[in-house]
């Protein structure tokens, strides 16, 4: 059975020439039966004639290029069309007539330049096949050979429709595979700032007082000891970042999660920043992606107090309800990020866009007598 089921797969392996070769076998035999003499595509009205070594020509010129019809489309098609001709022309009138119809359909579908010229250069050599059949003795009249050009137009027609079939769907999977590259660089991107801006963020403000401590040797050394804890930090979050977005890895998440919020809080307060922590309810069991979304909401917030409002007093509260996990950062006197020196206001844009997978609510803006403040409600353990 495995065997079995290996052949497709087996024969797709060899080249579009040999997988098409059958076809014009199959048509070949056909012809060549005694019982099938004359019983093929009539064209013209010429009496039917016996075969003889050109019949077998005709018949093999027409059917084996066949194999050609996706490769060299335009060849097949030519040999195709020559082998027709000799058979009509000499009343073979055999069934290798069909192989006509399949190399003018597959020449619709796969020939990829000068179409139109080569459609009215086909079109000129039936006129010209139509004269010569009528100068050895056809006794068509002109509506026969009409509509046998307009049923050939038809299969041309479908072959063309195919191709167009076929590169829409093409276009299709080019756009879907665009836009999950860019969706995954835009997650990538995200990721970055998230993990970078927080951590940088605070090395600078640190590495910044620390020039005013110089006069109190145990003040800097305290100051120091943080930069270094934070830059081991940021490396740590780095490599498991990029051992995530390895395609060979297959570990546990291992993402920051809002039980680390506390741990968060105080880097804030190693970085100068006075922050007031409250964290109310009890987390559920299974919060789904919730847990990191809520993270990342007081990471962003804490990180842009410190950029556009250090040392405002800030007040982080959290508040685990039933299903859902509610978030206020707010800081004193803090102007919007955008609008501030070095602000993009990419965090945010982030940040809402996270909230919104999980059907939650998000604002950012400033409110009387609180400052600039970020809000978010997420749903908790319905998205993982």
């Amino acid at each position: 059975m495995t065997r079995l089921r290996q052949l497709p797969e087996r024969w797709r392996r060899f080249d579009v020439t040999v997988r098409d070769l059958p076809l014009g076998l199959l048509i070949l035999f056909a012809a060549l039966l005694p019982a099938s003499h004359t019983h093929g595509t009539q064209l013209g009205g010429l009496p039917g004639r016996d075969f003889d070594a050109l019949a077998v020509a005709a018949v093999a010129l027409q059917c084996l290029p066949l194999a050609l019809r996706r490769r060299w489309p335009l060849l097949c098609l030519t040999l195709v069309t020559a082998g027709f001709a000799v058979d009509q022309l000499r009343g073979y009138h055999s069934l290798a007539g069909t192989a006509q119809a399949i190399a003018l359909m597959s020449a619709g579908a796969h020939l990829e330049r000068r179409r139109r010229p080569l459609a009215l250069l086909f079109s000129a050599a039936y006129v010209a096949l139509a004269i010569a059949l009528v100068g050895v003795g056809g006794t068509e009249g002109p509506s026969e050979f009409v509509m046998y050009y307009l049923a050939m137009a038809l299969v041309w027609g479908m072959g063309s429709w195919l191709r167009s079939t076929r590169a829409a769907e093409a276009a299709h999977r080019r756009r879907v595979a665009e836009d999950t590259r860019t969706a995954e660089r835009t997650r990538i991107a995200r990721e970055l700032h998230d993990v970078v801006t927080h951590h940088v963020t605070a090395m600078v403000v640190q590495a910044e007082a620390a020039r005013y401590l110089t006069a109190a040797p145990d003040r800097l050394d305290t100051t120091l000891t943080a930069v270094t804890d934070t830059g081991r930090r940021a490396i740590t979050d780095l490599r498991h970042l990029l051992d995530v977005l390895d395609p060979g890895y297959d570990g546990e998440a291992g993402i920051p999660s809002a039980g680390r919020l506390l741990t968060l809080v105080e880097q804030t307060r190693q970085a100068g920043q006075p922050v007031e922590f409250t964290e109310k309810g009890t987390p559920p069991e299974s919060t789904g992606s919730a847990d990191l979304v809520a993270y990342r909401v007081v990471q962003e917030a804490l990180t842009n107090a410190l950029k556009h409002a250090r040392g405002s007093a800030t007040s982080v509260e959290v508040h685990h309800g039933a299903g859902e996990i509610t978030v206020a950062v707010s800081t004193a006197g803090a102007a919007a990020p955008a609008a501030s020196p070095g602000g993009s206001g990419r965090g945010l844009a982030g940040l809402r866009e996270r909230v919104d997978v999980l059907g939650g609510e998000f604002s950012a803006g400033g409110e009387t007598g609180r400052g600039f403040v970020v809000r978010a409600r997420i749903p908790a353990g319905s998205v993982s």
